[in-house]
């Protein structure tokens, strides 16, 4: 695929995620040139990040810093931070892009609730054939881990809140809670994935 192909291709079939900071998010899956896959990847257009590090290197060289102020080097770790921080792709080593199947639709992800307690997020999701799974995250909701045998289509809607006991029955959270409850299975949780950043001009 041409990086004209890549853009048509995203724009026509991937719903994109909207951040006020960074601008639109589209999330997929790749191969790459050498035939490797990459089932989480995130493209974006630089133009919002590369403005945005440039307005804080700005801040920096006149004082107006982020980092606390007893640190010496913050110019220096501003800078760091934006050209080392974070996992990125490069477009031209991407041979094609497909759907994700780790990617949970706009809609679906519409319907998931605020934190659970602090810092995280757990819900069940119940799939179009009643069969119901638990996730939950941290922090990230662009890609999530699937149940063998389903992709991120098959999910009918979530239950906010729950979890599945150790016993397999669902399960409502205390909101906000402050331990885990005692029956609760972590191992039964499916948790969010680590993704790749791909940067695309005139997407």
């Amino acid at each position: 695929m041409t990086s004209e192909e890549k853009i048509d291709f995203l724009k026509a079939n991937i719903e994109p995620l909207f951040d006020q900071i960074y601008g639109n998010g589209f999330r997929a899956s790749v191969y790459l040139t050498d035939g490797t896959y990459i089932p989480c990847v995130r493209f974006r257009n630089p133009e919002l990040i590369t403005q945005l590090a440039i307005k804080r290197f700005e801040q920096e060289k006149k004082g107006i810093s982020i980092f606390k102020s007893s640190s010496k080097n913050r110019y220096k770790e501003i800078v760091e931070l934006f050209v080392t921080n974070g996992n990125n792709l490069n477009e031209y080593d991407i041979d094609r892009i497909e759907i994700s199947p780790f990617a949970f639709s706009k809609n679906i992800l519409d319907q998931i609730e605020g934190e659970t307690t602090m810092s995280w997020t757990g819900f069940c999701v119940k799939m179009k054939d009643e069969k119901v799974f638990a996730f939950g995250s941290r922090f990230l909701f662009d890609f999530f881990q699937m149940p063998k045998g389903y992709k991120s289509n098959d999910i009918k809607e979530i239950i906010n809140h729950s979890y599945i006991s150790k016993s397999g029955e669902i399960k409502k959270h205390k909101v906000p809670f402050l331990e885990w409850p005692t029956d609760y299975d972590e191992n039964a949780v499916y948790r969010e994935r680590p993704f790749f950043d791909c940067y695309i001009k005139g997407l």
